[in-house]
């Protein structure tokens, strides 16, 4: 089931924009993937700054930190996504992570440097894949070729599904999957425009187009809705602010 909000009104319809001689010019559609964390968030703010009008899309999957959500939202309304659905999905079903399964935990370091160069157990099995799949379905009812996710190949905890040969894949198998990449009136593109940057580099370039990273959330298991500090997404949060010379309006 998938619920939604508007997040701004649009006098016209949506995707289009009332110029100031009464003319209407279209602007393309971009379905993007939005957790509330720093990464979706900065993604959000490339994605309209690429002059696409965003379309944002968030999960409840069953996650233990779902507060995203709520940072989810107040960043798709300050940013002026067009729209903004929460699937309800439940991965929880399978569990097998630390983010979906109570009887994991979410580890915790003394340390950023204390990280391993594994696959972590707060790895959600399939986790972009049944994402991507969401939006590419809801690109294809928009009439969006475009689809935007914050993942990257330099600072991420070595899930491997953010590496830039699995978003080859996918986009691959996406223009072979729908009507229209069928019948080549569309042919979908998967943008990962913080895959070669690292946490700071984001961090700069979202700062230069005005993200609020006050509203964000990333941390995988808050105490009282705040940010635990030691968790891997906390971590290479602060290392990432540590690096850009700034502080962490969220703390």
């Amino acid at each position: 089931m998938l619920r939604w909000a508007k997040s701004r009104a649009d006098a016209v319809g949506d995707s289009e924009a009332e110029q100031t001689d009464g003319t209407v010019s279209v602007r393309p559609r971009a379905v993007v993937l939005l957790s509330g964390g720093l990464d979706s968030s900065t993604v959000l703010a490339i994605a309209q700054s690429d002059g696409f009008d965003a379309y944002a899309l968030s999960f409840r999957y069953g996650q233990r930190h779902d507060i995203e959500l709520a940072a989810a939202r107040a960043v798709a309304q300050k940013q002026g996504a067009v729209e903004h659905r929460i699937a309800e999905i439940d991965l929880g079903a399978f569990g097998g992570s630390a983010l979906t399964d109570d009887a994991i935990a979410v580890p915790h370091h003394d340390a950023e440097d204390s990280l391993d160069g594994g696959i972590p157990i707060t790895y959600v099995p399939a986790r972009n894949t049944i994402f991507l799949s969401y939006a590419l379905a809801w690109a294809e009812v928009l009439g969006s070729s475009d689809i935007y996710l914050g993942v990257s190949a330099i600072d991420y905890s070595g899930y491997p599904d953010c590496r830039p040969e699995y978003l080859a894949a996918f986009q691959a198998m996406a223009n072979l999957a729908t009507k229209a990449g069928v019948e080549g009136t569309q042919r979908l593109t998967i943008h990962a425009p913080l895959i070669d940057l690292s946490k700071a580099d984001t961090i700069r370039r979202g700062f230069a187009l005005g993200v609020d990273y006050g509203l964000t959330h990333s941390c995988y298991d808050p105490v009282a809705d705040r940010p635990c500090g030691t968790c891997d997404s906390c971590l290479l949060r602060a290392r990432g602010f540590a690096e850009a010379g700034v502080a962490d309006p969220a703390l």
